[in-house]
């Protein structure tokens, strides 16, 4: 189960108007949570939430930037069409194609969608279901 996750970025405006974007169609939401950071969730008390800022964590190994471990995010959405809103909201919001909205080989009844963000991030957004193919 996920709490919570983080990613660190270089540009916290251009983050968080990618984010902002790709919240809506998924029914998310961002909050600030502090000058440095904002998450994204359901609410700004509920968990799973994602942290996104530009604070260097404690935990980072010497040598350690923005992207330079890509991360991979997968946002569970309610419905193909979601997916599909994800996708176009996260490329008009300056992500890029990671992979177009459709199946998955090898995954039964899974249906997703990839972007990178605008620090090379991998963001998902997938509906599991029987009309998933």
């Amino acid at each position: 189960m996920l709490d919570h996750t983080g990613i660190v970025v270089t540009d916290l405006d251009k983050a968080r108007r990618f984010y902002d974007a790709i919240a809506k169609p998924l029914g998310l939401m961002t909050a600030d949570n502090g000058p440095d950071a904002f998450l994204l969730g359901r609410s700004p008390t509920e968990y799973p939430y994602l942290w996104i800022g530009r604070l260097i964590p404690s935990y980072w190994v010497e040598g350690s930037r923005p992207g330079i471990n890509q991360m991979h995010v997968a946002f569970a959405a309610k419905t193909k069409a979601a997916v599909d809103a994800f996708y176009a909201t996260a490329l008009e919001a300056g992500g890029k194609d990671n992979g177009l909205p459709g199946p998955r080989k090898g995954a039964d009844q899974y249906y997703g969608a990839f972007v990178l963000d605008p620090d090379g991030n991998n963001i998902e957004a997938c509906y599991r279901g029987p009309d998933a193919v």
